[in-house]
């Protein structure tokens, strides 16, 4: 292994796996620099996580919550958004914890450039009536849909991209992609939902 910085006990003792058939578990751990006795103390406490630091059993928790939210919302949130939903959760901890734990997976936000103006208001159009009054609430499927639309950055530009939820259950009925603001593309999100869901009357 290169001179510098130790690695992670964890790095450490995943090299050891690798190679201790070969060559043994104590000859390794005289030439990595790491005593034995920390190898067979990360074994075990990988068999038994109850044996594990207290913030390390954290740290394994908050990581399954951050990878929930993360691959939830279509793997573009960032740190900062991971931690806000975190705590809408009520799972209080620092946004720098959250940095830390999301690099540690590998994982991390879509950045966005230059802002993408999805809505252009004209005062001189009608606007739809709001046949809910803002009650967002559906008690069976294909009740209420409602849509949205909304701009991603991908490595290669902007994309917008086109829901129709069903309220009831917050799934996802239809959707498209597309790289220019259109009407067709909206219709084409709107014809798929019907086309999945087929059994409409009393829709709203």
């Amino acid at each position: 292994m290169r001179k510098g910085a130790r690695p992670p006990t964890e790095v450490m003792a995943i090299f050891v796996d690798q190679h201790k058939e070969q060559y043994g578990v104590e000859p390794i751990c005289r030439q990595i620099q790491i005593a034995p006795s920390s190898y067979y103390e990360h074994k075990a406490r990988e068999r038994d996580p109850d044996r594990l630091p207290d913030r390390t059993k954290r740290d394994k928790a908050l990581e399954r919550d951050i990878q929930r939210i993360w691959e939830s919302n279509f793997k573009v949130y960032g740190a900062n958004k991971v931690w806000r939903q975190l705590i809408r959760e009520g799972i209080r901890v620092a946004r720098c914890t959250v940095e830390r734990l999301m690099k540690k997976l590998g994982i991390q936000g879509i950045r966005r450039g230059k802002k993408c103006w999805t809505t252009i208001a004209d005062d001189l159009l009608d606007r739809p009536t709001d046949k809910v009054n803002r009650q967002f609430v559906a008690t069976r499927p294909n009740q209420l849909w409602v849509a949205d639309i909304t701009f991603v950055a991908t490595w290669t530009g902007f994309v917008y991209v086109a829901f129709i939820i069903d309220v009831f259950a917050r799934f996802i009925v239809g959707w498209r992609v597309t790289r220019s603001l259109h009407t067709d593309w909206v219709f084409d999100a709107w014809e798929q939902a019907l086309w999945a869901r087929r059994e409409t009357s009393g829709l709203i």
